[in-house]
């Protein structure tokens, strides 16, 4: 008798486990995958309703992301991250991914991913001016980065802090690249940035959408998609300017966490974001899908004219990786 109630005690403990187990693998961790960026949060309610995988929200940024994967090497907690390309091979150079090439990989330009598969690009973004008119009052919406240095504008221009972002860090190599610099060269960025420095321009260290759409911000360098969601979702008195001097297309990435505890999920998850379905989500988040056929003629038609974005280059990933440190040293010896 005593037996059976222990064999029949140890099986429904094994039960449980077992439960516990399959919940467990229903769960895919991803570092740098925020709600309110990018539209992440459909994503993220689309993975569970398709796949069945709950995918928590995380508001890392990609230097953040980075870090935490590095800090966890001997015990990872991240299954899957995205990160912005600038930290796409920093972050395959650390060891903290390993190779995947998910479904539809080989349609992906050469440039927009890694040959080995540590990482590929899922959508883009160009930067330039994401201005809230209504903020400006009477003064005119600026046209080029010259503009920025304008008096009248003097407390208005905000970017994020290239010490720590790597939009704020893309920012300034547009800004060398559109006036004449070279990955190699940042000296007329560094200059530009200390001229913009004299009009007191405001800095954050993180995503700061709500502070633009709220007129705190009334000038800011960002993505043409979060200016779009600001303008046709939440119809914010706002829109975006892509500089006369020109500016840049940036891609953003993912990749699968190096010994992640649901690889599985995670390998699942970065199928679906290749997937006719999520790449036209991304489309209509104002994003450029990696496959362009996925931006559909609605949304396209809430782009700036392709005579605009025409002036935006696609950025070295390449170069760009190798001149980050140059660039944070620069700006904080320099500017700062």
């Amino acid at each position: 008798m005593l037996k059976r109630v222990l064999l029949a005690s140890a099986l429904g403990i094994a039960a449980l486990i077992g439960v516990a187990d399959a919940n467990a693998q229903q769960r895919a961790i991803c570092y740098n995958c925020p709600p309110e960026w990018a539209d992440w949060g459909s994503q993220l309610k689309a993975i569970q309703a398709r796949l069945g995988i709950q995918v928590p929200p995380d508001n890392k940024n990609s230097g953040q992301a980075i870090a935490a994967l590095i800090a966890e090497k001997a015990n990872p907690v991240a299954d899957v991250t995205y990160l912005g390309g600038i930290a796409a091979d920093p972050a395959k150079d650390a060891g903290v991914l390993t190779p995947y090439k998910p479904k539809n990989w080989e349609k992906i330009p050469a440039d927009l991913k890694d040959p080995d598969g540590y990482w590929f690009t899922i959508h883009s973004g160009t930067l330039g001016l994401f201005v809230n008119k209504q903020a400006l009052g009477n003064k005119p919406v600026p046209q080029s980065w010259a503009d920025l240095l304008k008096p009248e504008y003097k407390g208005l221009v905000g970017y994020l802090d290239p010490t720590s972002a790597a939009v704020g860090q893309l920012g300034v190599m547009a800004v060398n690249l559109a006036l004449g610099g070279s990955y190699d060269n940042l000296d007329p960025a560094i200059k530009y940035y200390k001229q913009l420095a004299k009009n007191e321009p405001i800095v954050p260290k993180q995503t700061s959408y709500a502070r633009v759409i709220s007129g705190e911000i009334p000038i800011l360098l960002d993505y043409d998609f979060n200016a779009y969601r600001g303008k046709y979702t939440d119809k914010a008195p706002v829109e975006f300017v892509i500089p006369k001097e020109g500016s840049v297309v940036f891609p953003y990435v993912m990749g699968l966490a190096n010994k992640g505890p649901n690889a599985e999920n995670g390998k699942k998850v970065l199928d679906f974001v290749l997937s006719d379905e999520s790449q036209a989500m991304w489309g209509n988040a104002y994003l450029r899908p990696v496959f362009a056929q996925h931006l559909s003629k609605e949304s396209k038609a809430k782009f700036l004219p392709d005579a605009d974005y025409a002036r935006a280059k696609p950025i070295d990933l390449k170069k760009l990786a190798a001149a980050q440190a140059k660039i944070v040293e620069r700006y904080r010896n320099d500017v700062n």
